[in-house]
């Protein structure tokens, strides 16, 4: 059985662990897809890179309001596709052998499943490696979740997992439905040019954004695309290359191709934790205090295999800390969750950071709010911009801010401020007044919505 100092499940963020501060270590590293994890290969970094796309193929489309006479002659899906994994790949693979030739990492190429809370079996392929750790750190991701009727039905389908690799663009596309993954990749192929349809089981799309976010956005949406709100589906049929679902209310819907993005599930179903005394949440996840540390001593896990948030920079933000601790046990460092952003990047991006007005009505405070469109500044008259807005939550006792939210171009940028302001503790009139706002850019629509906000 080979021992190893640290074992990693997982070479997403996962990779991250085995830097300077622990080169002293004899690391497995334990991968059986893809080095880089969902956010390099199949998520974050490649979707946004057809977002661009599209963003352009938009920005073609709508030249004509500015006195630009602008056409789009065409859409070339594989120049697409392959410019975006040209980059994609090497980088993947440069960071799997970096690890290959490291003085102090062994690369594992399989599937770890535990069989005692330091041991694991390694399937690789042509043989099962016994490995043993004194510390092991469990980051092996998540998966997306497919409906029974979908996955029992036998029709064919993509997740945001293969759906860019695609060889040709569909001329109709469903996706069932309606949070982040499905509104970016719903705007990604209507700016190219297919015909997108949402199956939405919730009365609105995005409904973990701020409650005015999401209803404006959905209203958005139902203009872009064809959108069934409070729907689910029923049955799933596949005839003549052409997919047919079947709603509740007994309505079809029918496309060339159906993309599934219902959300994505820990992996941890697949590790063989019941051999451990690991503990899970009732959603599946991994139990972890606020230094990363599962309820096994010398076990760790971060990402979407254990965090509330399933986002790359939260991932990121564990993985160092986890490895401050592995290298200093004696002056643990926990996780900082308190304000943590998101962004959407459709059609328009969203982005939001703190508590949601409910949620701050909910936590008892006094709440107080502020609303400034886009087109009430500057910048927002030269982008001709009527629907971007940008919305602040504050306490009326305390002054302080707690919650910002962003729909609009660059909206992904424009929330920064908001996030240093609340990380920092900064008052909400300290941050409007005790700054210089650059004029006439587009943050001065957080300028105004702060200036907005009736504080005592």
């Amino acid at each position: 059985m080979a021992r190893y100092d640290i074992a990693v499940i997982g070479a997403g963020s996962g990779n991250f662990l085995a830097n300077r501060s622990l080169r002293d270590k004899q690391f497995a590293i334990i991968e059986e897809n893809l080095f880089g994890g969902t956010c390099l290969n199949v998520g974050c970094i490649p979707t946004k890179m057809f977002v661009h796309t599209a963003d352009v193929a938009n920005w073609i489309r709508d030249a004509g309001r500015f006195g630009i006479d602008a056409s789009l002659d065409g859409v070339r899906w594989a120049d697409i596709r392959d410019r975006i994994f040209g980059r994609i790949d090497p980088n993947s693979a440069e960071a799997r052998q970096g690890r290959v030739d490291g003085a102090n990492t062994t690369v594992l190429e399989g599937h770890a499943t535990f069989t005692g809370d330091h041991r694991l079996a390694v399937d690789l392929g042509d043989h099962v490696e016994e490995v043993t750790a004194d510390q092991v750190v469990i980051a092996a991701g998540g998966r997306p979740v497919i409906p029974t009727e979908i996955a029992e039905s036998g029709v064919p389908f993509e997740t945001s997992d293969t759906i860019m690799r695609i060889d040709e663009l569909p001329r109709s596309l469903t996706i069932v439905g309606g949070g982040f993954i499905a509104a970016e990749f719903a705007h990604i192929f209507s700016a190219l040019g297919v015909e997108v349809t949402l199956v939405v089981r919730g009365d609105a799309l995005v409904r973990r954004t701020d409650a005015e976010i999401s209803e404006r956005f959905t209203a958005l949406a139902t203009k872009q695309w064809n959108v069934h709100l409070g729907r689910t589906v029923a049955a799933a049929s596949y005839d003549d290359r052409v997919v047919t679902l079947e709603l509740d209310d007994g309505s079809h819907v029918v496309s060339d191709l159906v993309l599934v993005a219902t959300g994505r599930d820990p992996n941890t179903d697949r590790l063989g934790l019941d051999k451990t005394g690991i503990e899970l949440h009732d959603d599946g996840r991994v139990v972890v205090d606020e230094f990363g540390r599962a309820t096994v001593p010398g076990v760790w896990a971060l990402g979407d295999i254990s965090s509330p948030y399933q986002l790359k920079h939260v991932a990121n933000h564990e993985a160092r800390a986890i490895a401050h601790n592995l290298a200093h046990p004696d002056d643990l460092r926990a996780f900082d969750l308190r304000f943590v952003p998101s962004a959407i990047f459709s059609h328009p991006q969203m982005a939001g950071v703190g508590l949601t007005e409910t949620e701050a009505r909910a936590a008892g405070h006094d709440v107080v709010t502020s609303v400034r469109d886009y087109g009430d500044t500057a910048y927002g008259w030269a982008m001709e911009d009527t629907t971007g807005i940008c919305k602040v939550v504050a306490d009326r006792a305390t002054g302080l801010l707690l919650g910002a939210h962003v729909m609009g171009p660059d909206a992904s940028s424009l929330i920064q401020p908001a996030i240093q302001a609340l990380s920092f503790g900064l008052p909400a009139r300290d941050m409007a007044r005790g700054q210089f706002w650059i004029h006439p850019a587009m943050s001065e629509v957080l300028e105004n919505a702060l200036l907005g906000l009736d504080l005592r």
